[in-house]
């Protein structure tokens, strides 16, 4: 597995392979502009159906928020999912299946999309308690960080970083694939481990991050990543993801990304999404 798909599966927090059926197919899509395959009446979303604070069933997650704004904005009558598991295989049975026509939060450069631009900013952050020894820290090179049990997914880019800088002959590595159907989302067990001083601090993606410390109720620090100089980056920029065929679709969803970028930043805020600049700087409205 490349180290882009494991960065593509932790960033959307996998669950194991199984196909759920989906609520849309391809043979209810009509041809949208320029013959394109994509439903003009119905917003057709491929989508994990147990992945918050990305997207569930019942509509929670703040990519099922955008979705309902986008279908609103390109005057889309409804929203309809194809389930799917955030897993290999993901794109090849949704999207490329033309079972749907949207992949709401997909990361910049993936060849298996053709990517919109990007709708949101965020880093990878450190996350510790207030006053617990680890303040002004902010980056994973960090002398403080020596000796400290550091929660971290095995295979994710901070691992990496940390494996440089000699971090993990301590860490608490937690599995990169499960099921989060029927387990918790490893960032919500790092938050818990870390309240409950199984771990230092933890080093999470920073909307999954952000969710789950203010689900938790717990005032802890939350450091995005973003002065890191050696090593992986520790920030992303995520897009829509549509198919390589579908041309004037990801012009139209630019069009609404660039005229509604504060309706969609207001709905990440709300989820406590780290957001960040093309500059390093928050985004706090």
């Amino acid at each position: 597995m490349s180290r882009r798909h494991k960065l593509r599966l932790f960033l959307f927090a996998a669950a194991a392979a199984a196909l759920v059926p989906g609520t849309a197919l391809a043979q209810g899509a009509g041809l949208g502009a320029a013959g394109e395959l994509v439903d003009p009446e119905v917003l057709r979303v491929c989508a994990d159906p147990s992945n918050m604070p990305f997207t569930d069933e019942n509509g929670e997650g703040f990519e099922n928020k955008l979705a309902e704004l986008i279908a609103e904005k390109t005057g889309r009558k409804s929203v309809a999912y194809t389930w799917f598991p955030m897993v290999t295989g993901f794109v090849r049975n949704t999207l490329r299946a033309n079972r749907c026509d949207v992949i709401m939060g997909y990361a910049q450069g993936d060849e298996l999309v053709q990517n919109t631009n990007a709708y949101y900013r965020s880093a990878y952050v450190l996350v510790s308690k207030k006053g617990d020894g680890l303040d002004g820290v902010e980056t994973i090179e960090d002398p403080k960080l020596s000796g400290k049990k550091i929660g971290v997914v095995g295979g994710t880019p901070p691992t990496a970083n940390m494996a440089a800088t000699k971090l993990m002959r301590d860490a608490k590595v937690y599995p990169l694939m499960v099921d989060t159907r029927v387990m918790p989302s490893m960032a919500e067990v790092m938050i818990k481990d870390l309240m409950a001083g199984t771990i230092d601090a933890a080093i999470v993606w920073g909307p999954m991050a952000g969710y789950y410390t203010k689900k938790s109720g717990a005032d802890l620090a939350i450091i995005p990543l973003i002065k890191e100089k050696t090593g992986s980056r520790m920030t992303y920029r995520i897009t829509m993801g549509v198919r390589p065929s579908d041309q004037e679709w990801k012009r139209t969803l630019n069009r609404v990304i660039k005229d509604n970028q504060s309706e969609i930043n207001k709905i990440l805020l709300d989820f406590s999404v780290p957001l960040i600049d093309e500059q390093d700087k928050p985004i706090t409205q």
